[in-house]
């Protein structure tokens, strides 16, 4: 089977950090790919995980990462001390492209040929429910989102989302 990048457990390539997971360093919160990981394991039998190909989607960070630098320097002033370092982190060290899509039997399927087989990663389309839920309760939705002048938006992170909230989904409604 096709480990999920969060299952993919070992040392960072960056820091050191013998906890990082495949995905990202909770340490020194760089994005790693999960086949960077030195001495890689399962995160649920322990064992070494084998390489194998698959074709994927990925978002294109680096192309959206000017606009995004604008929208953090406007957001940021209202964040924690530690989003603010973990974002910056990310974007002083050049952002590369994210994978949105795992090879999975659960999830959103992919509505692309070459790819049925195919789920959106969790945290590229859990967030856009956020909108959406509001959609399908109101027509008046954008009432909620898209007036700053009225709607505060506060969004409650913990260390482990911190990348998603600040960098990921942003980029998602940037790059739309």
């Amino acid at each position: 089977m096709f480990l999920a990048d969060r299952f993919v457990k070992g040392t960072c390539p960056h820091c050191g950090y013998h906890d990082a997971k495949g995905d990202q360093c909770d340490a020194c919160g760089k994005l790693i790919n999960a086949v960077e990981l030195i001495k890689p394991q399962c995160a649920t039998c322990n064992h070494t995980p084998e390489i194998r190909e698959s074709k994927h989607i990925f978002i294109d960070l680096p192309k959206i990462q000017g606009d995004l630098e604008t929208w953090v320097k406007d957001r940021s002033q209202q964040w924690s001390a530690n989003a603010v370092s973990f974002t910056n982190t990310f974007l002083k060290g050049g952002l590369i492209g994210r994978c949105i899509t795992r090879d999975l039997k659960w999830g959103t399927k992919i509505p692309l040929e070459g790819y049925e087989e195919k789920v959106f990663y969790v945290w590229f389309d859990a967030p856009i429910g956020y909108i959406s839920i509001t959609a399908n309760y109101t027509e008046d939705w954008k009432k909620w989102w898209q007036n700053e002048k009225e709607v505060e938006l506060y969004q409650f992170m913990g260390k482990d989302n911190i990348t998603f909230h600040t960098v990921i989904f942003p980029s998602t409604l940037i790059g739309t």
